[in-house]
């Protein structure tokens, strides 16, 4: 299997000590590419840099999730996109809205999240999606950029049927993690993965979240990280009712054609 993790949080300080190392077992579990999420004014420009030292393997994305979006000024802007204009930089984002944990007042999440979609219109690149309990808002803000905006994929979906048919219905792109394999909270994905077209289902860890529940033996650190990625592919394929390496070659070519990533 050749997987690519659209997102992986590896700027993160847990893997400042073994960064190398995780790469490598990612590349031994078969994760040939990754996308490393930039998700705040602090860690875009370190994923950017990340990308840069490994070329062709490790791509970025450039943003502020809701949970920062008081840090939205328009100089954050600007930053944001002297960043996208890089190659390796393939997405916009992660930006969105939380109401779930209301890091950042709502009307900040909302500018935030308006400012990162016009960024993306001027840009041209694609979208990635953050949203937790916000969909009301989430869709009617994305509907005001009708005709406007490129790809988009919701990452990390954790949601219901409902929100899932209305994000296929936009034709994005959506993006299952190990929450799948979580019995007290997931056990609803295991259903809804199989509504989700091939050519629109790509994977990720969101590393170092989301340990996958059913790994055996758990690491003791409890830090999700890249090789895990084979792991929920394999769940999710069983769920889907398809072979391993047909849901891996999907994810990887759903994956490459969102990201306008280079052949491998």
């Amino acid at each position: 299997m050749q997987l690519i993790d659209i997102g992986a949080n590896l700027t993160h300080d847990s893997f400042d000590h073994d960064r190398d190392a995780v790469l490598q077992r990612a590349r031994e579990a078969g994760v040939a590419r990754m996308v490393i999420t930039g998700a705040s004014r602090e860690h875009s420009p370190q994923a950017l840099e990340l990308a840069r030292r490994h070329p062709g393997e490790l791509f970025a994305t450039a943003g502020v999730h809701p949970h920062h979006a008081s840090e939205y000024t328009a100089e954050c802007d600007a930053e944001m996109r002297a960043l996208l204009a890089h190659d390796e930089v393939v997405a916009v984002g992660e930006c969105g809205l939380d109401y779930f944990r209301d890091f950042s007042p709502r009307p900040a999440q909302r500018r935030a999240y308006e400012m990162q979609l016009q960024t993306a219109v001027d840009i041209g690149k694609p979208l990635f999606l953050h949203q937790r309990d916000a969909h009301a808002d989430f869709m009617a803000m994305m509907r005001n950029f009708d005709g406007k905006l490129g790809p988009a994929v919701v990452h990390c979906f954790t949601g219901t049927r409902e929100e899932l048919f209305d994000y296929l219905d936009q034709d994005w792109y959506v993006g299952i993690t190990g929450w799948l394999c979580d019995e007290r909270r997931g056990l609803h994905l295991r259903e809804l993965v199989k509504h989700i077209p091939a050519a629109r289902l790509m994977i990720e860890t969101d590393a170092p979240y989301l340990l996958p529940r059913t790994v055996k033996p758990a690491p003791s650190h409890r830090r999700n990280e890249p090789m895990y990625l084979a792991h929920i592919v394999e769940e999710l394929a069983r769920d889907r009712g398809e072979d391993v390496a047909t849901t891996a070659a999907n994810s990887t070519a759903a994956a490459t054609a969102f990201f306008r990533l280079p052949a491998a």
